[in-house]
């Protein structure tokens, strides 16, 4: 799937699509999954409507229905190879400062 052309609600779409999809698949009812996700069933519908929610009832969900660690794959952390390690002369950065 090319996510780099699909609009934002168009991501909201398919996010709510697969997790509607899981939580069928595992046979929750939402007021069941919203329990196990300390949410409510309204909060869940929005979320499976792809209207906005936050990063913090995602992954409420995604604990719940025992995926988090689907968030390995959302964004993998960054790796240095042992070869850059040694040859970097520089600290691993911390942040980014604008140059004058």
């Amino acid at each position: 799937m090319n996510w780099k052309r699909k609009t934002d609600k168009a991501i909201l779409m398919e996010f709510e699509k697969r997790i509607r999809q899981k939580r069928i698949q595992k046979r929750f009812r939402q007021s069941d999954l919203a329990q196990r996700a300390g949410i409510s069933v309204y909060t869940l519908q929005k979320m499976e409507y792809g209207q906005s929610y936050n990063v913090s009832t995602l992954i409420q969900v995604l604990r719940a229905l025992n995926e988090l660690d689907q968030l390995e794959h959302f964004l993998p952390p960054v790796e240095i190879s042992p070869i850059e390690l040694l040859t970097s002369n520089e600290k691993t950065r911390q942040r980014v400062r604008n140059s004058t």
